[in-house]
């Protein structure tokens, strides 16, 4: 869970979102154009997006990828359980009694705001819907990574 340290940042403003470096403007909001993207790469029928959806009244959304006991999103490769586990740390240390469920998602609700109000909760912006096309600036940023690590106990997690 990232949360921008500019103190007049405004998710509502395209130009100030856009703006964001890389890593932190696919942690805050185009997560999913990310995870599509890697989708598009790398993806196996094994991978499944997952949607961490904190319960009513806490905010903290966030879509990753995982498979096996990996995951990915903007922070690289990390092993499932651990991930959750910090996750649901950092939320709880910012959010006293923050709780989310863990929801598979299918991979075409990622890049289709109309798919995703499918589900309670989750409203998505398309890879247009950003200031500039965000699919483009997610695969540029997945170079910085290798492929993905397979479920081999003496390989650890690559990070870019």
């Amino acid at each position: 869970m990232y949360q921008p340290r500019t103190p007049t940042y405004r998710k509502s403003d395209p130009v100030m979102r856009w703006n964001l470096p890389d890593r932190v403007f696919f942690a805050c909001g185009a997560c999913h154009i990310l995870a599509h993207a890697f989708l598009m790469r790398y993806g196996t029928d094994d991978m499944t997006p997952l949607w961490l959806h904190p319960h009513a009244g806490f905010t903290g959304n966030h879509i990753l990828i995982a498979w096996d006991s990996w995951v990915f999103d903007y922070h690289g490769y990390c092993h499932r359980q651990k991930f959750i586990d910090h996750y649901f740390l950092r939320a709880r240390q910012r959010w006293a009694g923050w709780d989310a469920e863990i929801k598979p998602l299918p991979r075409d609700v990622l890049i289709s705001e109309e798919k995703s109000r499918q589900f309670d909760g989750l409203r998505l912006r398309e890879p247009k819907q950003f200031l500039h096309d965000a699919l483009p600036r997610a695969e540029r940023f997945l170079d910085r990574f290798t492929p993905p690590p397979t479920n081999h106990p003496h390989l650890k997690p690559h990070q870019g």
